[in-house]
């Protein structure tokens, strides 16, 4: 896995396997966050087997599709009550990029907007391209 810590409450990551849930747990995460469309993946790894395998693992999972180009309030929303969750969240997608995409903007108004952009730098995520959507949102 590659886990990149956007803040001490949350992680994002690219793809991940349901043999890494349990290590996941293990490691102190209680929220489990698929910002992947099921049909960008096989049923093995679509969002049914995944929250079961979350459940077992001892994970809160919430299923939040993102495709690529199609940001929605209703995602935003359902990201912010993700975060709202207890314990230390880890959400993923095909690269990571789009579950950094909905943390910049479910932060948006919570933090600066320069912060935002610079923790997703930090972590290997460009939020630039949403920079104007997340300077909308906080005002």
């Amino acid at each position: 896995m590659d886990l990149r810590q956007l803040s001490p409450e949350i992680a994002v990551t690219p793809q991940i396997d349901i043999e890494d849930l349990p290590a996941l747990a293990e490691a102190g995460f209680r929220v489990l966050i698929n910002n992947r469309p099921d049909h960008e993946v096989g049923p093995d790894l679509d969002s049914i087997a995944m929250g079961r395998a979350a459940e077992a693992a001892g994970l809160t999972y919430f299923y939040i599709p993102f495709t690529p180009g199609e940001i929605t309030p209703e995602m935003i929303t359902g990201f912010a009550e993700a975060m709202a969750a207890s314990g230390p969240k880890v959400a993923y997608c095909r690269s990571g990029n789009r579950s950094s995409v909905l943390w910049g903007l479910s932060q948006a108004g919570k933090r600066p907007t320069e912060e935002i952009i610079e923790t997703a730098a930090n972590a290997g995520y460009d939020l630039s391209p949403v920079r104007r959507l997340i300077d909308s949102l906080a005002s």
